[in-house]
């Protein structure tokens, strides 16, 4: 059977310094999960695709996003620049990563042109990571300190495991010595492996996850351009999920052919993976659905030959007829062009019950579609560890009524909190959300 990846030896042709040992995957059709029942998904062909980028707004007069009946959304804090991901820490806190793309001066002016600047926080990556306590249990943070500085490069994903705070760097998953309840971070970083970035870095985005007796740490890694055209030798390790122990040890590619996973986490009271993945743009309006797919080890998922299972993108040069023979159909189409990042499993019992053990998807919002798309939070009702039904929304009133080409802001984001109210990040607004039962 072809391997997909041959780590060591493409890492030494292309001259990539990869740290430690690497496993090759081989895909593998045995270990493709079984179709969920009554989801289906039926593609179009291919069309001419459309360039529309919403306009942020911002949020004004008192003007929130919108929950169901029951629920409360307040303002839990602002003035970050770009607020993308959240960590919450064994006492409580939340980490708040700031960061960002790093447009080139080209870029930022192409953006003014084509109207991505009224889209997209165009500043350079803070590079950042801010603490937030609410020391009174009051659901508002007291306590707000710059936690960490040092050694940061578009940080993204963070965890916590043994007395240390990893963060995934857009170039490398680094780690500071941490205690509970400490304040601020000065110390230097400890680079525990490389990851691929470079001048062809599309998809930034590094998030970091454990299994669930924290024996290995699982790193999602975008692919580098929208299908593979800059060459795919350019993608190695790309478009992946990494496994590697918690000292970077033991390099592994453990699912591969997902075009940009952002969002990842376990089923509760299961061992099955869950992640959301950002598919290909450029074929039209109708085309490519973004998906909340299990993950299996060794299994691989299109990218970039092919999307949705078996169905070939026609732009990509290299062909690979044996992976796409193997490629694994997603579980669950979200939509096309939704963007999904956040997600979160709803573990408590603060909310009704149709809410328990489901999955909150944060969709940042279309840029590739005439219609606007995303720009909400949806909920994935979840039975027996799998989905049991169609995304429904759940936050919303970011689209504006006056103008079905803006928006008043666009959700990153989301953390369940110990009181059972969920955080969701709105990075262009500079905004995080609160969403309660109070």
């Amino acid at each position: 059977m072809k391997f997909q990846f041959n780590c060591v030896i493409q890492a030494a042709l292309f001259f990539l310094p990869f740290s430690g040992g690497c496993t090759a995957v081989q895909a593998d059709p045995a270990r493709a999960p079984a179709p969920l029942p009554e989801i289906k998904e039926t593609l179009p062909a291919p069309q001419s695709s459309t360039t529309n980028y919403s306009e942020v707004l911002g949020w004004k007069n008192g003007r929130t996003p919108q929950a169901p009946p029951g629920f409360k959304v307040t303002k839990y804090a602002d003035g970050f620049n770009n607020p993308r991901w959240l960590l919450l820490t064994p006492n409580g806190d939340v980490l708040v990563a700031e960061s960002n793309s790093n447009h080139s001066l080209a870029e930022k002016l192409g953006g003014i042109i084509v109207g991505a600047s009224k889209s997209n926080n165009l500043h350079d990556s803070a590079n950042r990571i801010t603490l937030l306590r609410d020391s009174a249990h009051k659901g508002l943070p007291d306590v707000r300190k710059t936690f960490l500085t040092q050694g940061l490069n578009q940080p993204f994903g963070m965890f916590i495991l043994d007395e240390w705070l990893y963060v995934g760097n857009t170039n490398a998953v680094v780690r500071y010595p941490y205690k509970t309840g400490q304040l601020e971070i000065k110390g230097e970083a400890t680079k525990i492996i490389d990851l691929p970035a470079g001048k062809e870095n599309r998809h930034w985005t590094r998030n970091i996850i454990a299994n669930k007796n924290q024996s290995k740490l699982y790193v999602a890694v975008g692919s580098g351009s929208n299908v593979a055209e800059k060459g795919i030798e350019n993608e190695l390790l790309r478009a992946t999920i990494l496994e590697i122990n918690p000292d970077g040890s033991g390099l592994k590619v453990f699912a591969s052919g997902l075009r940009n996973v952002v969002g990842m986490d376990w089923a509760p009271g299961t061992e099955t993976l869950f992640a959301v993945v950002n598919e290909r743009d450029g074929l039209g309006d109708e085309l490519v659905p973004d998906y909340l797919t299990r993950v299996v080890e060794n299994g691989f998922y299109g990218w970039p030959y092919a999307y949705w299972g078996k169905h070939l993108d026609a732009r990509v040069k290299e062909k690979a007829p044996l992976l796409v023979s193997q490629s694994i159909v997603p579980d669950l189409s979200l939509g096309n062009h939704v963007a999904p990042l956040g997600m979160a499993f709803y573990t408590k019992k603060e909310f009704p019950k149709k809410y328990h053990n489901g999955l909150f998807i944060a969709e940042h919002g279309s840029w590739n579609k005439k219609k606007l798309a995303g720009y909400k939070v949806v909920f994935v009702p979840f039975a027996n560890g799998i989905p049991s039904g169609m995304p429904e929304d759940f936050l919303i009133g970011f689209n504006a009524e006056i103008d079905d080409k803006k928006v008043y802001g666009r959700p990153v984001g989301v953390l369940q909190m110990p009181d059972g109210s969920l955080l969701v990040t709105d990075d262009v607004t500079n905004t995080i959300w609160r969403v309660s039962t109070d």
